[in-house]
């Protein structure tokens, strides 16, 4: 396999170079925006569980439109529906300047859950799309430097956007975040993208819709190595849900001299960074793809243990647990990037957005059902905060092993 730089295939490749640009920014603003979501619930509520299930809604959201998304971007112009759902999340973003007081606290959730909803068509839409615009060889070194590009938005979004909430208020997050999905959908509107369309798509949209996202489950499930690796993502996020998204943000908000905003910004600093690094690593260490299938759980069982250590060590030393939070996320992110490329590889252009919808559709009830539980259960005192760790990570260290003894043939149908 002929292998390219990073930095070459963003230089040679233009069709790319549009689409990784795009998302970087519109990603950048969107941690901006979640840290400022985090700080308002905080400040009102002072409520894990509400801030659980901002996650949750967030995840739901992303999940329930996933099989109508996925149908969207085998039947639509792909790059469309990027434009577009940027083009309303700017809109979306600017509501939140609305938000003024506790009695406002469930406009947060429906503003984000419609968020979540664009949000989940742009990364269906991407997703399917990407393999039309990179060659099979360099699909790897795509979704490598994607994934990092998503880990450095986070790091430098939730550093940044902690850092802007702490100094000049959540307003100014959400303006920023408008403004980068703006940005985003002008980078976008003149990059085309090739796309093989189904004859079964172009009956009328409704009266179609069922039986084409059927025959979209109906792949997955035809192939057993495809309806094995689709579970790859949630068998992390069964537990990831509740350690990163609910026990990571509360540990964050009571970090020994910082400000909420910035503790915060800390942890999912550390996050994006092994986010970042994982894919990076996984590229240039674990070349052999007949065992990807294999390593997709070892890398669960792993991010687990290191989670392990972070409960053990919570209270010990906060560049110890930044540290082991970021080879947590290393692992994960190598997870998702090794799953990602071979449904990329493995899954014909027709049904590809259909069958990564199902993915996200998937992994998201399993992360919302992760932090939901997560935050109930922390604020009820069923468990401190650390033992929340310990907990949680034992689960997912189960999930990757029970994922990794899941036998299914690698070869194609």
């Amino acid at each position: 396999m002929k292998k390219i730089g990073y930095l070459e295939l963003v230089r040679t490749n233009r069709a790319f170079r549009r689409l990784w640009s795009a998302s970087v920014i519109s990603m950048l603003g969107e941690w901006f925006n979640t840290i400022a979501l985090f700080l308002i619930i905080f400040e009102y509520t002072d409520s894990e569980f509400l801030l659980g299930l901002l996650f949750t809604i967030r995840m739901l959201c992303f999940a329930a439109f996933q099989p109508f998304g996925g149908l969207l971007a085998d039947r639509f112009n792909r790059k469309s529906i990027m434009v577009w759902t940027n083009v309303l999340q700017v809109g979306l973003a600017l509501c939140f300047l609305l938000v003024n007081g506790p009695e406002d606290i469930v406009w947060i959730y429906v503003l984000t859950g419609l968020m979540m909803i664009m949000h989940g068509m742009y990364v269906t839409a991407e997703r399917a799309a990407l393999p039309n615009i990179v060659p099979p060889e360099h699909l790897a070194t795509a979704n490598a430097l994607d994934a990092a590009s998503w880990s450095t938005a986070l790091c430098l979004g939730a550093m940044l956007g902690g850092i802007v909430v702490e100094f000049w208020g959540t307003d100014a997050a959400f303006l920023i975040d408008s403004v980068t999905f703006a940005i985003g959908a002008f980078m976008l509107r003149n990059l085309t993208i090739p796309q093989t369309i189904d004859e079964d798509m172009k009956g009328p949209l409704f009266a179609t819709a069922l039986l084409n996202i059927k025959k979209g489950w109906l792949r997955i499930v035809r192939e057993k190595r495809i309806l094995r690796i689709v579970f790859a993502k949630s068998s992390w996020n069964i537990a990831g849900g509740g350690l990163a998204g609910v026990f990571l943000v509360v540990a964050g908000s009571d970090v020994d001299g910082f400000g909420m905003a910035v503790g915060f910004g800390i942890f999912f600093f550390a996050r994006g960074v092994g986010t970042g690094l994982g894919p990076i690593a996984a590229r240039a260490f674990l070349t052999n793809e007949e065992r990807w299938p294999f390593l997709v759980g070892v890398l669960v069982m792993i991010s687990g243990g290191f989670y392990f250590l972070v409960g053990w060590t919570l209270d010990q030393s906060l560049l110890l647990t930044v540290l082991l939070v970021m080879l947590a996320h290393s692992a994960s992110g190598a997870n998702w990037v090794l799953s990602t490329i071979l449904t990329q590889k493995w899954v014909e252009d027709e049904v590809r957005g259909r069958v990564f919808s199902m993915d996200m559709l998937i992994m998201s009830i399993a992360f919302s059902i992760s932090s939901a539980s997560a935050g109930y259960l922390l604020e009820n005192e069923f468990f401190t905060l650390q033992e929340g760790f310990i907990l949680f990570s034992i689960l997912m260290m189960c999930s990757g092993a029970f994922f990794t003894l899941w036998k299914a043939d690698t070869k194609p149908v």
